[in-house]
């Protein structure tokens, strides 16, 4: 009995360390959901803020004031803060939304099967408050391949420090 009670401890004790390497391995790591009506989020989003993150709308192309734009900082989710993507991995691909190679930490975004319109595309949501982004396509740089197309509106920017 004893020794399967150490054995016990010593299972859990390994999970337990293992859980929270896999935490501190996060540069910035999702909190709890965040979750609000539509009327709630109305009062926080500008109108076509609401229209693109909450009801999986597009802005127009080449409109979004994030799409020529290429000063160092870290790009946020507009509705809840969460850090999104680095400008280091930002590039023009010539689509006229801001497009990014690479997320600041997969577990920010989360990709979900998006069969509208027709086409079979995979959406881009903020793991924290599952407002809309953008999708993500095979056909970015090096070196993932990947190019996360997203709308300026579902973004803040912050300025990175000298």
């Amino acid at each position: 009995m004893k020794i399967q009670g150490l054995l016990l401890l010593l299972v859990l004790s390994v999970t337990s360390c293992h859980a929270q390497d896999k935490k501190s391995k996060s540069k910035f790591p999702v909190s709890e959901k965040i979750k609000k009506t539509d009327a709630e989020w109305r009062e926080v989003l500008s109108d076509e803020g609401f229209y693109v993150m909450r009801q999986k709308g597009t802005e127009r192309a080449f409109s979004g004031k994030y799409d020529k734009f290429y000063e160092k900082g870290t790009y946020t989710c507009a509705a809840c803060k969460l850090p999104l993507f680095e400008s280091k991995t930002k590039f023009d691909s010539k689509s006229g939304w801001p497009s990014f190679y690479q997320p600041v930490n997969n577990v920010n975004v989360s990709d979900v099967e998006d069969n509208s319109f027709g086409m079979k595309r995979v959406e881009v949501v903020c793991s924290r408050c599952d407002a809309h982004l953008g999708h993500v396509f095979n056909d970015g740089p090096a070196p993932t391949g990947l190019r996360y197309c997203i709308n300026s509106v579902s973004l803040n920017f912050e300025k990175k420090e000298k």
